[in-house]
Formats: C-alpha cells, structure tokens, sequence
C-alpha cells in the first residue's frame, strides 16, 4: 500500500503545472508541500522549511504518504495554488527562477505563503506606494566600509536620494530613476543581502553597494525601485504593454569576471581587470567594487560592424593568460585574454548574443556618444 500511495503522489506529477516547482519554475520537482498540496524543488524545500506553520514539506520519491495526503495533493497541485497565492501579485513584483539568489527565492516564498502578500494587496504598501524612506549600509566609496545612510525613493520626483547625515537638508547623491538599475550581488559584496544599484552620472555608469540586515526590507527596497520604474517607462511609453516594459524593470549583468585587456595602441601589456557585461556597455575596473568604471565599451550590432573573434591578432605581445578574445568595432580592435578556455567560451558567447541583436534607434544615441568620449 505504502508503494501504491508513493506512486499515486508521483503520477500527480505528470499533471498540468507540476511538472516544474510553484516556486522557482526549476524542472522535474521532487518534493511537496502536503499542508499547501504544491510540488517543489529540492531548494525550495530548504526554503518551506524555514515556515513550519505554514507548510509542512514530504519527499515524493522517499517518504511514506498516507491516504489524505496523497488526496489533498491531488485536489490541489500547483496550478490551483498559483490560482489562490499567486492571484494579485503586480506587473513590477520580481518573480525570481531558479537561477536567482536565495534571498530572493526564500522571500517570494515567505510573501506568497506566510505574509499572503498576494491575496491582500494591503500588505503591498512598502513596494508600491510610491515612496520609501529608510537606513540602508552603503559601503564607502574610498575606504570601503559600510555606513548607515538614509535613502529616500519618491515616484513623484522621478528619483532616489541618499543623505549622508539623517538630518541632512541636501542629498549626497540624486539618481534619476530613468537611468536606474538595481541587481543583487550577494558574492561580490560579501552579503546574503547586497544589492549593487547603478545609474547614470554625466553619462558614465556610478555603482552604489548596499544591504540591509532584514531579508524582507532589503526585497522590499528592490521592488519599490521596480515599480518606480514600472510607472516611469508607463508614462514614458503610453502605448506599451505591461509585458514589453517589465523586462526593462531591472537587469541581471549578462557576465562578470576578471579578463585581460590592453591600450588602444596595443603596445604596453595587458593588465588584469573586472569586466562586467551590461547589455550594450561592456565596463572594466580595477575592482569588483569600485564606484566608476575606468573605461566603457559599447558593443553594437553585426549589421554597425561590429564582430567577435577568438584569438589575437598574430603580432601581439604582452600578455599572460592564453585564451584571446577580438572585438572588432568600426573604430577599433579591442584585445582581452581569459585566464581558462571555459571563460573565454562563456565571454564569447555573451558578447555574441550583443552582436547578433539587432540595435534599437535609441541605442545609435548611446553609441554616438561612446564615439565622441574623449
């Protein structure tokens, strides 16, 4: 009987919706929920777990099923859950995959499931009411220590604001929300909550790290900045449908890691440097965490002229990691050298996917620009 229950829970698996986590949308879930009748992923699980009130979590493969269980899970399963859990969530709401950091993962579980943040909109007020104050750890710009700053995210004004006192009649810094993007890097700032905030400053990209000790706040925080978003490309683009403009709400980097690049002469020696690929702006720093780039690069389209190469040109010197990448511009031949093969395999194919797209009209504005950067 144990068996036939076990094979009953597995069967259910195969019906529409199941076959991926409730959660993270993650293939082939090997676990459930029998007091919330969902299937989830092995890390998800993990997440469930943490919520024992809420949800109470079974192996499909391993564990003995009794009778009720097995029919709760078949008079619920994922689609019916997505139904009730998932009935009001926004257009800006940032629904993470199973690519996405914990953090992210564990508080859509925690708003879906514990805080009913999706059956009451009430209780979306922190993200969505258009304004948002509070401390946030902003990590220093020259010695690298994290301090309490106050932010400030008004819709009206088009902007967030940091102040470097609470009481502070000016702000430090104003970031328009035009140029905003917000992506979490919990690796590269050396916190599960770190948040890399970028924007424009006289049309170079300025980086801002900042966490907060609250999981929820720090998600809260990231939402908000999406649905400000969210209503500025609204007004900015009246005839847009939701799902055109909430891809361009924020954006993860295509790629990050250390290369070696070389001067526009091609004659002094490669230095080893972070590269971050953001859509069409391929930056270097001397740092990972470094607020300004030292240079940018514009990456166009094949039809602008631009190409991707493996190898170096045959007369090169100077460099020490193997593996060449070119990229030719219309205007120049940018050299990089990756320090393993899988690297330069993952680098080209980044760059690739830039080439092959074809450019937008505003993005011929932004590569105008690069060509008249001193």
């Amino acid at each position: 009987m144990a068996k036939e229950r076990r094979r009953a829970v597995q069967e259910l698996l195969r019906w529409p919706g199941n076959s991926r986590c409730a959660d993270c949308g993650a293939p082939d879930p090997d676990w459930a929920s029998y007091t919330l009748g969902v299937f989830i992923c092995l890390s998800c699980s993990g997440i469930h777990r943490s919520i024992p009130q809420v949800s109470k979590v079974k192996s499909v493969r391993l564990d003995a099923w009794d009778e009720a269980q097995v029919e709760f899970m078949a008079s619920h399963g994922n689609e019916a859950a997505r139904a009730t859990f998932e009935s009001k969530v926004p257009s800006f709401y940032y629904r993470p995959t199973s690519s996405d950091c914990q953090l992210l993962r564990e508080q859509w579980v925690r708003a879906k499931y514990e805080r009913q943040e999706f059956i009451l909109p009430e209780k979306q007020e922190p993200y969505s009411a258009g304004y948002r104050e509070g401390l946030l750890w902003k990590r220093g710009r020259d010695n690298g220590q994290f301090l309490s700053r106050k932010f400030v995210l008004t819709e009206r004004e088009g902007a967030l604001k940091y102040f470097n006192k609470n009481d502070a009649k000016e702000p430090k810094a104003i970031m328009k929300i035009e140029h905003l993007n917000a992506t979490f890097q919990p690796a590269k700032i050396g916190h599960p909550h770190g948040l890399q905030v970028t924007y424009l400053k006289d049309n170079s990209t300025r980086n801002i790290f900042v966490y907060h000790e609250d999981g929820k706040e720090m998600v809260d925080w990231f939402n908000a900045l999406r649905a400000a978003r969210f209503h500025y490309l609204q007004v900015a683009f009246p005839g847009a449908s939701d799902v055109d403009l909430v891809p361009k709400l924020s954006r993860n980097y295509l790629k990050e890691g250390y290369m070696e690049k070389t001067g526009p002469k091609q004659t002094e020696g490669f230095r080893k440097r972070w590269f971050t690929m953001d859509d069409r702006r391929l930056m270097y720093f001397k740092d990972p965490l470094d607020a300004f780039a030292r240079g940018e690069v514009f990456i166009g389209s094949k039809e602008s002229g631009y190409t991707v190469l493996e190898g170096l040109p045959p007369s090169t010197q100077g460099y020490h990691w193997p593996h060449g990448i070119t990229i030719v511009t219309p205007d120049r031949k940018f050299l990089f050298t990756c320090e393993t093969e899988a690297d330069r395999k993952e680098w080209v194919e980044a760059f690739q996917k830039v080439v092959d797209r074809p450019m937008l009209p505003q993005e011929y504005a932004v590569e105008a620009h690069f060509k008249h950067k001193p």
